[in-house]
């Protein structure tokens, strides 16, 4: 496994050009909700890599789902239900 990066504001500068990039992030920028929603804002994948409360979130999964229908494969099992 590689070194996960604690840096927010580098994983935030990084995850605006690729949003997989959450997925070298440190746990606790996971589950943070500004840095995931510019993840998924480029990368509707990147939810595969945010913090469980985060993919339970319904805006956010919103936003992952309009860039990457496929997104929705990774939320939480309640928002895979909803039909909105």
């Amino acid at each position: 496994p590689g070194a996960q990066t604690m840096d927010r504001q580098v994983v935030l500068e990084t995850v605006r050009r690729n949003g997989n990039a959450l997925s070298v992030a440190a746990d606790p920028l996971r589950a943070d909700r500004e840095l995931v929603l510019e993840a998924v804002w480029q990368n509707g994948h990147a939810l595969s890599f945010a913090a469980h409360p985060l993919k339970a979130d319904r805006d956010l999964v919103l936003e992952a789902v309009r860039k990457n229908g496929h997104a929705l494969s990774h939320a939480a099992d309640p928002l895979k239900a909803d039909r909105e």
